[in-house]
């Protein structure tokens, strides 16, 4: 597993921004018709998820 040391500043920054692009993904699942390619976009979309819930650490 990979190790990534960040400042405090930057941590807010990046789940800011994985946040933002996660809701933006939603939505392109949401108005995608291929099922091939939302399947693709629900693996991605649950993947950011696990990271988003780990950077906001337990309880959150």
């Amino acid at each position: 597993m990979a190790t990534l040391d960040l400042t405090n500043e930057e941590e807010k920054e990046l789940l800011q921004i994985l946040e933002k692009d996660y809701l933006a993904l939603r939505i392109e699942i949401v108005n995608t018709d291929d099922r091939e390619f939302r399947r693709s976009l629900k693996q991605r979309e649950t993947i950011m998820k696990s990271i988003i819930d780990k950077m906001r650490g337990p309880g959150a």
